[in-house]
């Protein structure tokens, strides 16, 4: 295998990941964007994901099995982010402070629950048929190189749940009410928007995404209940660098942490990778500090 080859595959293993912290971001992004609520507990729901695609697996079999997978991590992840929001997060807008140590406590929780449930060692989920084996390429300057099915996969169902978010923002009557309570709230609710209704179905569509990435995190790696601490810690990181409320900028920083991180760990260990990437996100932020893009809201004036 060439040099060629090498970087290409670490770049497309940069990629696959920044697909996982897209979509655990997305909802990231929309709930601190629009609510100004910091989740805490938004690792679990990717957490949550993976383990109804591990439940789902065992049940159904088949084909098709894993779509049903996909279908049971959104829907059981949106419908928790919506109970967790009417009982908890509705009762502390406005109190940031307060709706972080109390989803930190939320994500306590669950994750006791989860091993109370499955136990402390991690499930796996085994990869349909269809998705075993790789592109590989045969001749050229990339001969050598291996696409695993799989990752591609993952690549092209983050696309396509980006595409449509963008398209219901941008084209539907909710969509409409979203941009403009993130623009404005007051004047919104003045106009006659259920703000109340747009909160709710902002937070549990942002849950169900987050829900998605850990069914699809379940692909290539085993769910344990602490695996959403583990990329919690991106997510934020990729909405800070991508600006608050804004889904292409949200794009454009998961896949820059993606590319960076696959890059610095051709060179050096995970954890140097680490300490170097957020030494740029600390650097990145001191001459940016709005992101990469950046909406104007009343929201974003107040905080």
């Amino acid at each position: 295998m060439g040099h060629a080859a090498i970087i290409a595959g670490q770049a497309f293993n940069g990629v696959s990941v920044a697909s996982i912290l897209l979509l655990t971001a997305l909802g990231l992004a929309l709930s601190f964007g629009v609510m100004n609520v910091i989740n805490m507990a938004h690792g679990e729901m990717l957490m949550v994901g993976g383990y109804l695609a591990y439940v789902a697996s065992r049940i159904a079999h088949g084909p098709m099995a894993f779509l049903l997978a996909l279908l049971l991590s959104f829907l059981g992840a949106t419908l928790l982010g919506a109970l967790l929001e009417l009982t908890v997060i509705q009762r502390l807008y406005g109190r940031p402070l307060d709706t972080l140590l109390a989803t930190w406590g939320v994500s306590l929780i669950l994750q006791q629950g989860a091993r109370s449930l499955f136990g402390a060692i991690g499930v796996e989920v085994v990869a349909p048929r269809w998705l075993n084996g790789s592109f590989a390429v045969h001749s050229g300057a990339f001969a050598g190189l291996s696409l695993p099915y799989v990752r591609i996969f993952i690549v092209a169902l983050t696309a396509v749940v980006l595409v449509s978010l963008m398209l219901f923002i941008a084209r539907t009557r909710w969509g409409l009410y979203l941009r403009a309570v993130h623009q404005d709230r007051e004047m919104a609710q003045a106009l006659g928007v259920n703000t109340r209704w747009v909160d709710l179905a902002v937070f549990a569509v942002g849950t169900g995404v987050a829900g998605l990435a850990g069914a699809a995190l379940a692909l290539i790696a085993p769910v344990t209940p602490t695996v959403g601490q583990n990329y919690v810690v991106y997510a934020f990181l990729v909405v800070i660098v991508g600006g608050m409320g804004s889904l292409l900028g949200t794009a454009l920083a998961a896949l820059s942490i993606g590319l960076i991180t696959a890059g610095a760990q051709m060179f050096t260990s995970v954890s140097l990778a680490d300490v170097l990437l957020l030494v740029l996100v600390i650097v990145f932020i001191q001459f940016r500090p709005q992101g990469i893009v950046f909406k104007r809201s009343r929201v974003m004036k107040e905080a």
